[in-house]
């Protein structure tokens, strides 16, 4: 399947990079004389417990020529010569507890706290985006969007994240001025498709399940862009190595690459969705290593 996988650390707040080709590891030599930093200022944001500092903008910075820092000193030291990856964005989640706190704001905390997130002229310009599947732990409710049993989807609807999810959703991508891209995760499929009969507490997805688990994410994406909110991608499963109190559903390396490779992939190609970028191991950064080569070693 000639398609891109990323892998990403699914956390609230996320700093994403990208390679254009995600499994090459090798560097560009980048020409430094393009690089000048003379006349250039950082300004210091603070937050911290215990004072009125929350994103507040506390000194201002200047770039300047220093031979030799001390050892005692916090340095960074950047090699310009040597591109890596590219710097895709960083955001946050949009979940239905983040959505329903936001409706009860007032109108005009409501656009400052868009402000302060989305706008990157007046706030800190987050451009990537992050909702879930079904319900998440971050729900107030347990849902899914189809009837018990229901194999075909015929009665797949978005209309609980309605009232909520997408307004906020698409208020934060007028505040980005178009530039949030929103990726989409699930932490279960419905109960009756998984192993436990449980959306909590871990699990499977029944193997008898995985074409109709595949065209959910279709239906899920299909009926979010019906909404004129665009999908920039979706990840396999959060935490996929994660047994929870919570929503939840476990799969192994080989399964998480034979989903992709049989059935999700396939599904999406034939959707023509092919251009969403496909994220597998939404999880901790400790077996990023061994995930990759698995899912990649095929």
């Amino acid at each position: 399947m000639q398609k891109r996988i990323l892998f990403v650390l699914g956390v609230s707040l996320f700093v994403a990079c990208s390679n254009n080709k995600v499994a090459d590891i090798t560097t560009a030599t980048t020409d430094t004389s393009a690089i000048n930093l003379d006349g250039k200022k950082v300004i210091v944001y603070t937050t911290a417990d215990s004072t009125n500092y929350r994103l507040t903008a506390t000194d201002t910075l200047s770039f300047a020529d220093f031979d030799q820092p001390l050892e005692t000193q916090p340095s960074i030291f950047i090699d310009a010569s040597h591109q890596f990856q590219t710097f895709l964005g960083i955001g946050g989640a949009l979940t239905d507890a983040a959505a329903e706190t936001f409706a009860k704001l007032p109108a005009d905390k409501q656009k400052e706290l868009l402000d302060a997130y989305y706008d990157k002229n007046k706030g800190i310009g987050y451009s990537i985006g992050r909702t879930n599947i079904n319900s998440c732990d971050f729900s107030s409710d347990m849902y899914t969007y189809v009837k018990d049993g229901d194999k075909e989807l015929a009665s797949f609807n978005i209309s609980h994240d309605e009232k909520y999810k997408i307004p906020l959703i698409k208020k934060a991508m007028e505040t980005s001025g178009g530039k949030l891209n929103l990726f989409v995760s699930p932490w279960s499929p419905p109960s009756w498709m998984k192993d436990n009969n449980d959306m909590l507490h871990g699990g499977k997805l029944k193997p008898e399940y995985y074409d109709t688990w595949a065209n959910y994410y279709v239906k899920f994406i299909q009926a979010y862009q019906k909404e004129n909110i665009p999908v920039w991608g979706l990840t396999v499963q959060n935490e996929p190595m994660a047994k929870q109190t919570w929503e939840s559903c476990m799969y192994t390396a080989v399964e998480e690459r034979d989903f992709i490779k049989n059935h999700l992939g396939p599904v999406l190609q034939k959707n023509n969705l092919s251009d969403k970028k496909l994220i597998a191991w939404d999880h901790n950064r400790d077996l990023l290593y061994q995930r990759a080569s698995t899912i990649f070693n095929d």
